[in-house]
Parts: structure tokens; sequence; C-alpha cells
């Protein structure tokens, strides 16, 4: 039987905004993370996402300040790490929903916003200040914000700090809090040595708290692919699908050029679309998330600086025009949508040249993903094995042959 908030001993002012917010009970990563922290543990946290992870880092750090209040004025108490502007953002959203009834403030400290006004927000005094590791660095080596004061330190994604080369910043950064009480390492992957020696180096005998979703739960984003000869083939069943799907979908592209050139070519097919890339301005970016969510049948065109932080709940398809060439990628990428308990489906693309990133995605996924076929937009030629080890074996048969 799942737990009620009331027995995770968490204060009334935060039952009552969680259930303000339609959250009645713990997702099952909160009814496991928040005991553990809240009894002082560090905790190593692997959690798929959309599973309600940023709470069960969240509410542990805010019933701490509660239980034992601040005595005076002064800087962050806790310290909370995101990789992206807009992962940042979307925990700092998070946090602001309980400041009114709790009286905690937060601050998001990003890069792409004016230096300055960060600078006179961080002066007067904070609970918790949400980061990118980048621009917090900057403030520190400048000598112009301190986190001796901080009890908390939260990376988040941890995973991908490392695919982004943030190692040592972070490293550095977690040296300055060397007065911390406590540490949450969260991580979608934690197989990989890379993540293991970051905790190590960052937790104290952490606690793991690994959540896969239960039975109900799986099976709710329904993963295909559509197997195209050639890049026009490719928009041809792109269309169709949008088509098939009409409501707000997200579109991924692996390059800034080619989500530039697919919000063209929609547009020219009067398609109602939106384009998102990591060289836009922070301000620029937020508006246009703002604007999408607002919007009922529109299509987002992302670089996957889309694929972590966008938190919308309504996203009925997610299309991998072109697929990652990491495979955990793909995971943030659908985990667009089939958001707050809800279904959705996400369609590859996939022409020949990605064959065998295809394959590498299916190992790492545990599963084959379904192929389709569109009436009338068949593939005509043959697609090559997605088997690395047999495309090898074929190379080597093939050298073979030609020596003799």
């Amino acid at each position: 039987m799942t737990p009620d908030w009331q027995e995770l001993e968490l204060d009334d002012a935060l039952i009552s905004v969680l259930k303000a917010a339609g959250l009645n009970k713990p997702a099952k990563v909160q009814q496991a993370a928040l005991p553990a922290a809240m009894d002082g543990h560090d905790l190593l946290i692997s959690s798929p996402t959309g599973t309600g992870k940023t709470l069960a880092f969240l509410l542990p750090v805010l019933q701490h300040m509660i239980d034992f209040p601040r005595k005076q004025p002064g800087a962050a108490r806790a310290l909370i790490m995101a990789p992206t502007r807009e992962l940042a953002e979307q925990i700092y959203q998070q946090a602001e929903m309980f400041r009114e009834l709790t009286n905690l403030s937060s601050i998001v400290v990003t890069g792409g916003v004016n230096y300055g006004s960060q600078l006179n927000r961080l002066e007067k005094s904070h609970d918790i200040v949400i980061a990118t590791p980048g621009r917090l660095l900057d403030l520190l080596e400048a000598e112009q914000y301190a986190l001796e004061t901080v009890e908390w330190l939260v990376i988040d994604e941890a995973d991908r700090m490392l695919d982004m080369g943030f190692k040592d910043v972070v490293k550095d950064i977690a040296m300055h809090a060397r007065n911390r009480q406590h540490a949450i390492l969260c991580s979608a992957t934690i197989d990989s040595e890379g993540v293991a020696a970051f905790s190590r180096s960052l937790l104290n005998e952490p606690e793991l708290v690994e959540v896969t979703p239960p039975k109900r739960e799986r099976g709710k984003i329904i993963e295909q692919a559509y197997l195209a000869d050639t890049d026009d083939h490719k928009r041809q069943l792109l269309m169709a699908l949008l088509q098939q799907h009409p409501g707000r979908s997200i579109i991924f592209a692996r390059t800034r050029e080619r989500v530039q050139a697919l919000a063209s070519y929609l547009q020219s097919q009067e398609v109602p679309v939106m384009f998102l890339r990591g060289d836009l301005p922070h301000a620029e970016r937020q508006q246009k998330i703002i604007e999408f969510k607002r919007r009922d049948n529109v299509v987002l065109v992302a670089t996957d600086v889309a694929s972590r932080g966008l938190d919308i709940d309504d996203i009925k398809l997610v299309i991998n025009y072109d697929l990652p060439k990491q495979a955990d990628v793909y995971v943030h990428r659908i985990g667009r949508t089939a958001r707050a308990g809800q279904k959705g489906l996400a369609v590859s693309l996939v022409e020949a040249h990605d064959a065998l990133l295809l394959g590498k995605i299916e190992r790492y996924m545990e599963h084959r993903l379904d192929r389709r076929v569109i009436e009338g937009l068949k593939p005509q030629y043959k697609f090559p094995s997605t088997d690395k080890k047999r495309v090898k074996k074929k190379k080597q048969a093939k050298k073979t042959k030609k020596r003799r």
C-alpha cells in the first residue's frame, strides 16, 4: 500500500502545497528517497525521467530547513546543480511552489542571463541556489559569491554533466561547498564507470535508491521505427505521421542546421512550427517554451537542448528525425512524452546509414523498436543489419574473399 505524505513525516505546509498541486501520494522514487535523505544519508538516485525525481531531492532539503531554521539572513543553505538552463529553470519553478507557505526562497543562476541582475539577487538573503556549473564557477572564481553556508549539495542528471564535460567544474564547485553535511547525486543511468567514479568523489557512503517504473507504468511510451530510403522519403514519412497524430509534438534533429532546414520545410508545408536551438539567447528560449505550452496544435523542432528539462504534460508524439549518437540521449528524448501518467508515442525515422545507431539504442533499451510501414511509403531498398558483430563479420569475409 502506498504511504501518504504524513507517513513520510513531512511538514504540513509542504503537504498542503503538494495536495494543492494534485500530488496526493508520493511517487515510488519519493517513497524510497525521502526517509533515507531525512535520516542524513548521502544518496545516489537512479530513476527514469518523469518519475518525480525532482521532488525526491527537493522535499528533504525543504524539510531540513523547516526543522532547522536559519538564525540570521545569509547566502544559500542548499546548492542544486543542473546541466542545462532549462532544467535549472524547471527545478526553480518546483521550488517556488513552496515559497509562499514556507517562506523559503530560491535563486536560479545560469549563463545567458544578465550577470549584474544575478549578482543583485545573490546579495539578498536566500535559501536555495539552483545553478548551471559554468556561471556558478565564474562567480566563485571572481570571489563574488561563496558556498561556505551550503549544507546540502544536489547534483541532478550527473550522467549528462559528464557528457557535457562538467566533471572537473562540478568537483571544483563541490570543494567550495566544503561545509556541506548532505549530498545527493541523481542520474538516469548509473551502470557506467564514469558515473560510479563521479559519485565516489562526491558522496560519503551513499545509499542507492534505484527505481524502475511499476509494471502498470511500463509501456506507457509506445516506441516505433520507420525505415527510410532517403531524406526525401523521411520527410514524406514525417508529414504522414504529423497528419495521423495532430496536436502538440516535438521533433528532434541532430544539429542546428538540420533544425533550421526542417523547420523551414514544415513551414513550407503550412505546418504550425517553432524551433529551439542551443545558440538562442536564454530569454528567447524561455519565451519559445512558454509559447509552445500555450499552443495546442504546434510542432517544436529542437536539438537535444530540449531533450532534458522540458516538462510539458500533454506531448502525445515525439519524433526522432535524426537518431541521437548516444543511447541514453534517446531515453531522455522519448521521455518528453507520456508524462504525468499519460500515454505517448515515440517514433524514430531511420535511414540505412544509422542502422548501427538503431542497434545500439535497442541493445541499451533491451528491446526491439516495433518496425512500422505507412501505406504507399514502404521502403524500396533492403535495410542493413543493426548487429555490429554481423557487420564486422561481413566486412572481414569480404576482405578474405578479395585476398583470394
